[in-house]
């Protein structure tokens, strides 16, 4: 399959054209009085590039997923039991046992810590849904996170460790990632040095590979299937450690969140239907104004890997330069998503949000009420985060700046180059979203809200949002790069490798000298 149902790539429809016209007439220098008007061009665009019909083609499981043949269905591993959903009752007989023995972890299991071992999706979404339901979560467990190979990760944690009181989780699906079998045998080692005995009680495994499990000595498998992608796969058996964290209830309210979501995505028509007006809102800031990248900023310490999770669902999946059809693209696709929780930022990268010479979209993440006690702090949170986006839009003007007193400026500067240095321009776009509570259930919308906002902007690009073949080639080099770094016959050899590869390698094993 290319490009879907014909349909036109975006740069070749009649309303990229008439945006382009509103762009050039009325929003090159970003007016957020008329920051709505195009909103009906955005729409009909979506119209012509067919992202309805996309959408509706991934619900139904068709092979969305050019490229590799798959079918991209984390919607249906969040549809509850008996639902019209591909795979239903599979889905439901592997959460069902999952459940079960998180339950069990969390009941007499006799453990105290639980140490998840993954990379990219396999660990990017449970590290940022834990803390994130931290009231959620069981106080007589501690959850821990590997996924460098650097042993600068594992070998802190496990010196916390009591081998007969810790779980270890690998979470693979082909067992042979390369990061997650380093770190899992390395583990392995520390635990029978340490006198432990019983691999197949202190480890499980998420993976397709039982084989490989087995003869690692694991006989505690949760699988799941290729039609889920890494950065989609949190509400799949890689959510175990979830499970375990919050348990099995609050795991299926984080499902039926999520599920809530995909609902108004598939059912919503397109003027109020959010993770479309988001995406088309990415299409018109990225190909029109020209912003490369966009701040996160979410003012709940609870949310502090948002970013960081939202980095590998955004950039790996719309990080692409050739379309469908594996045509160059003459435009710009995934901008770079960064950030940190407010009110951090604000002592940190909101200086030159404020005053830089480059615009950046900020995304404010609000949550109207805590579940801590300390209500007074809270206030203050949410104060810091409505002025941030006010600021942000209504700036300073040097007249204001002129008429201020200012205790810290220095003595006898010239007053109208001070005014200069206090003048906010103001002008600078942002999007505040506010969740009443972050419960499980409001985080799964809000996580299933940013991948279909992701696949909206990428259907409109006409891209395979389902892919990442970008990170094989680092993969298959360092395969490659690996025997000449380790005691062997090829221990140093440089033979075939490009000029500074070559040096950098011989330099290493050479020492500094």
């Amino acid at each position: 399959m290319t490009r879907f149902d014909a349909t036109p790539r975006c740069d070749r429809t009649e309303a990229w054209a008439a945006l382009k016209g509103h762009f050039e007439a009325h929003g090159r220098g970003f007016d957020l009085r008329e920051a709505f008007a195009p909103l009906h061009f955005l729409l009909d665009l979506a119209r012509e590039c067919g992202v309805e019909r996309r959408r509706d083609a991934m619900f139904a499981g068709e092979a969305i997923n050019a490229t590799e043949g798959r079918a991209v269905l984390h919607t249906a591993l969040r549809a509850p039991r008996g639902a019209a959903s591909p795979f239903n009752a599979e889905v439901h007989g592997v959460l069902d046992a999952m459940l079960a023995y998180a339950e069990q972890v969390r009941g007499d299991g006799g453990f105290t810590d639980v140490v998840n071992i993954g990379i990219g999706g396999s660990d990017l979404g449970p590290r940022m849904v834990v803390p994130a339901l931290d009231a959620w979560c069981h106080r007589g467990l501690t959850m821990h996170f590997v996924s460098n190979v650097d042993g600068h990760d594992l070998a802190p944690v496990l010196r916390r460790l009591d081998p007969r009181r810790t779980l270890f989780v690998v979470a693979s699906k082909t067992f042979t990632t390369q990061e997650t079998m380093a770190n899992a045998q390395a583990a392995r080692a520390w635990f029978l040095q340490a006198g432990g005995t019983d691999i197949a009680r202190h480890f499980a495994a998420t993976t397709t590979n039982v084989k490989a499990a087995a003869e690692f000595g694991i006989t505690t498998t949760f699988g799941f299937w290729d039609w889920v992608g890494g950065r989609y796969s949190l509400w799949s058996a890689i959510g175990l450690p979830i499970a375990i964290a919050i348990g099995a209830d609050a795991f299926r309210a984080l499902l039926a969140g999520a599920h809530a979501m995909d609902r108004h995505f598939a059912e919503m028509p397109a003027p109020r239907n959010l993770p479309l007006l988001l995406g088309l809102l990415d299409v018109w800031y990225r190909d029109f104004h020209g912003f490369a990248s966009r701040s996160v900023a979410p003012y709940h310490q609870g949310l502090a890997r948002l970013p960081a999770y939202l980095q590998q669902l955004e950039m790996e999946s719309n990080g692409k330069r050739v379309d469908a059809d594996g045509e160059p693209l003459p435009f710009g696709t995934s901008p770079v998503v960064w950030g940190e929780p407010g009110t951090n930022g604000q002592h940190a990268f909101f200086q030159m949000l404020h005053q830089g010479t480059d615009a950046i979209p900020v995304e404010f993440v609000l949550v109207r009420q805590p579940t801590h006690g300390h209500d007074d702090l809270h206030a203050k949170l949410l104060a810091n985060g409505l002025a941030q986006s006010q600021a942000l839009m209504v700036g300073k003007t040097p007249d204001v700046a002129r008429g201020e007193r200012v205790p810290t400026a220095a003595a006898g500067l010239d007053p109208d180059v001070l005014a200069r240095h206090r003048t906010f321009p103001g002008n600078r776009p942002s999007t505040t979203l506010l969740l009443e509570q972050l419960t499980p259930r409001a985080l799964g919308a809000l996580i299933a809200l940013y991948e279909h906002r992701v696949f909206a902007s990428g259907a409109v690009w006409g891209i395979n949002s389902f892919d990442q073949w970008g990170v094989e080639l680092g993969k298959a080099l360092a395969g490659e790069l690996l025997p000449r770094l380790q005691p062997g016959p090829r221990f140093g050899d440089t033979e075939g490798l490009d000029g500074s590869t070559a040096g950098l390698l011989s330099r290493i094993v050479g020492g500094a000298g």
